[in-house]
């Protein structure tokens, strides 16, 4: 996969400096919170808090089969915006945009499952039974699992420099 980076100079302080993608990847995979937005059927935006995992080159998140973000992305409209960060003055922010796309296929669930209650100290209980997907006990909604394929994302650096680095995906050269 190709990544073209690139720092906006009209949103960037004198010194700043394109933040690399490895950086941005970083913080993508050490971050515990990220806020999804989906797009509803009538073209209003929904969006709420999760969380996730960097796995295989992109973030994946789960969501409950009956959640406002599952029926949104059911619909028919799999764009979305996944953002990290903080909400002071100093850090870094990320934006992605892209394409949610459904996980179905086992050994990739496995791995999301593995990841994600390494990450989370088994917090969710997600477990694979049967080959499929399912939430702890008592959860009564089918868990869903989704892949984030990027296509830009956005770089916000905040501090004593700030910096807004764009990056593209060209993910046809592999």
């Amino acid at each position: 996969m190709h990544v073209e980076t690139a720092l906006d100079p009209k949103f960037s302080s004198e010194t700043a400096t394109p933040m690399p993608w490895a950086t941005a990847r970083g913080e993508l995979e050490a971050a515990k919170t990220y806020w999804v937005t989906t797009v509803r059927p009538d073209g209003r935006p929904h969006a709420t808090t999760v969380a996730g995992v960097w796995l295989d080159g992109a973030f994946h998140f789960a969501t409950g089969q009956s959640e406002r973000k599952a029926k949104n992305l059911a619909a028919g409209n799999s764009h979305v915006l996944v953002t990290t960060g903080c909400n002071g003055w100093d850090g870094l922010d990320i934006v992605l945009e892209g394409e949610a796309l459904r996980v179905t296929d086992t050994d990739r669930l496995v791995r999301f499952v593995d990841a994600i209650t390494q990450k989370y100290d088994d917090f969710f209980r997600l477990r694979m039974v049967g080959g499929r997907l399912q939430g702890g006990a008592g959860a009564s909604d089918v868990p869903l699992a989704f892949e984030v394929r990027t296509t830009k994302a956005f770089g916000f650096a905040k501090g004593a420099s700030f910096g807004q680095t764009r990056w593209r995906f060209d993910t046809s050269s592999g």
